[in-house]
């Protein structure tokens, strides 16, 4: 066979992966990095996926897990690659759910302390949680993305969980953007 014809099982593994993975491994990617560079990135890891076909799981489940692990390599490799030093941040997402109107303000500051909690967050926090929300990974696909024992991951979780629901029943601080009625 020549080394440009392609398998046929081997496109048509591939493609099915592709198309079963890439929003999910967008998504992924999104919430770790700036938006301009997520297809860049996410394109990097099906390249990845492509030459490396014969090691990725043949488990839908596993397959993910070992794209988001693939995933996470890709930024980290990025990130030296541009000096940048900051740990593997993950943003909270956009939720564009919508509310009755009567409830559109409980809504608006449930979404507001999540959002306050999270940013508080330590980023390792915050990566070990979106595996679990988002992501829907089981611990032991979670700890092969974090390349750690299921055992280490669901520690992780237990005290990402506790750390989140101890901002959340913290105060949120703000800044004082005007003087109340009492201080003028």
């Amino acid at each position: 066979m020549s080394p440009n014809r392609l398998e046929p099982n081997r496109t048509e593994r591939f493609s099915a992966l592709y198309d079963d993975a890439y929003t999910d491994v967008l998504r992924f990617i999104t919430r770790r990095t700036a938006p301009d560079a997520a297809e860049d990135v996410t394109h990097e890891v099906f390249l990845t996926a492509w030459r490396r076909l014969d090691t990725v799981p043949m488990l839908r489940d596993e397959a993910r897990a070992w794209l988001f692990g693939t995933a996470r390599n890709c930024l980290l490799r990025e990130w030296r690659e541009h000096g940048k030093r900051d740990e593997l941040g993950v943003r909270i997402a956009d939720a564009t759910q919508t509310a009755p109107l009567r409830d559109e303000a409980s809504h608006t500051d449930a979404r507001l302390d999540l959002t306050a909690a999270w940013k508080r967050l330590e980023p390792s926090h915050q990566e070990v949680l979106s595996l679990a929300i988002w992501e829907q990974l089981p611990s032991s696909l979670a700890g092969t993305v974090l390349g750690i024992s299921p055992q280490s991951y669901r520690v992780r979780l237990h005290r990402a969980r506790a750390a989140l629901r101890q901002h959340l029943d913290e105060p949120t601080p703000h800044t004082p953007s005007t003087l109340t009625e009492h201080q003028a």
